[in-house]
């Protein structure tokens, strides 16, 4: 019988980025079932970890000071880890007492992130992105996603920066035709998830379909419970953002709409990554740092997005 064997998984700050390394931590849980584990986040990143199997501790590292990982290290250096997992590359997780320790190094750019998570680990395999999801959780979620027929098409219009926001009324329209009679998901339903922020962007989307079709979660849900919702679905659509990805770790068939990010990171890795005519690199000849207030989203058709959705659909289907 093996004895218990504590790991310490380190987390990114960034909610989206914790999400697309969170294959790696779904690997360890299943691979050791004797590990125990303490999950290191940010406010943003620790709860999507709430529900890990095993999961000893929960810290929040509420900001990225000096004090901060004074007191972090307070917390965790009395224990001899058999394995600290650092997604920070932090200088602290080199201090502790452990048998083994994987770190994070500088982000390769010609590697997509959930990969570059699985050599953390020297991985063979690359494990996608999963989050696990408890009783209570997933209760919650079904709760605000009643029973139905037809297959659910998910959208999630919300993104982190205006550059990245592609106009509501043309995931009206894809959401139209592939829910429509003559469509891939005809006589399906619509769900739209993302914060109370991306209500304005669901109101004109909930029109493709009628009322009764429509299951509108933004703003009812923490981010976990939103996976939950998630996994409900046969197909997602939406920008770069972590509404993308959650998709993406709940195992859903996902198209992510791009301008102004990096697809070669980020795309979704269940499904596929759409961009209008311009490259990255234009944009950022436009916009060096990627921060204005800019409508960069605004040459990418619709017909692009629904032409991806259906052959992802078809491939699906064979």
């Amino acid at each position: 019988m093996h004895g218990r064997f504590p790991i310490l998984y380190i987390a990114e700050a960034d909610a989206e980025e914790a999400v697309l390394s969170s294959g790696t931590l779904a690997h360890l849980v299943e691979a050791i079932p004797h590990a125990t584990f303490t999950v290191v986040g940010s406010p943003a990143s620790a709860p999507l970890f709430a529900d890990t199997p095993r999961l000893e501790r929960l810290i929040v590292l509420d900001r990225d000071g000096r004090w901060d990982w004074i007191a972090l290290w307070n917390q965790v250096r009395e224990t001899n880890w058999g394995l600290v997992v650092d997604l920070r590359g932090s200088t602290l997780s080199g201090k502790l007492r452990r048998q083994k320790r994987a770190v994070k190094g500088k982000v390769l750019a010609d590697v997509h992130l959930v990969e570059q998570a699985a050599r953390v680990l020297q991985l063979d395999e690359i494990p996608a992105p999963k989050l696990f999801v408890g009783r209570d959780t997933q209760e919650a979620a079904d709760a605000l996603v009643p029973s139905g027929k037809g297959p659910i098409l998910a959208i999630g219009p919300g993104v982190d920066w205006i550059g990245k926001r592609w106009p509501a009324d043309r995931y009206a329209k894809v959401a139209l035709s592939l829910l429509g009679e003559d469509g891939p998901l005809a006589g399906g339903r619509l769900m739209i998830v993302g914060e109370e922020a991306d209500r304005d962007a669901a109101h004109s989307i909930r029109f493709a379909v009628k009322r009764e079709r429509v299951i509108e979660l933004q703003g009812r849900l923490t981010r976990l419970q939103t996976l939950a919702a998630l996994s409900r679905a046969d197909f997602y659509i939406g920008g770069d953002s972590l509404w993308t990805q959650l998709a993406v770790a709940a195992g859903v068939p996902a198209v992510g709409v791009f301008g102004p990010s990096d697809e070669v990171l980020r795309r979704p890795w269940t499904g596929v990554a759409v961009r209008g005519p311009r490259s990255l690199q234009e944009f950022v000849d436009l916009d060096p740092r990627l921060n204005q207030h800019i409508q960069h989203m605004m040459d990418l058709p619709y017909e692009r997005v629904l032409k991806a959705s259906r052959k992802l659909l078809a491939q699906l289907v064979d």
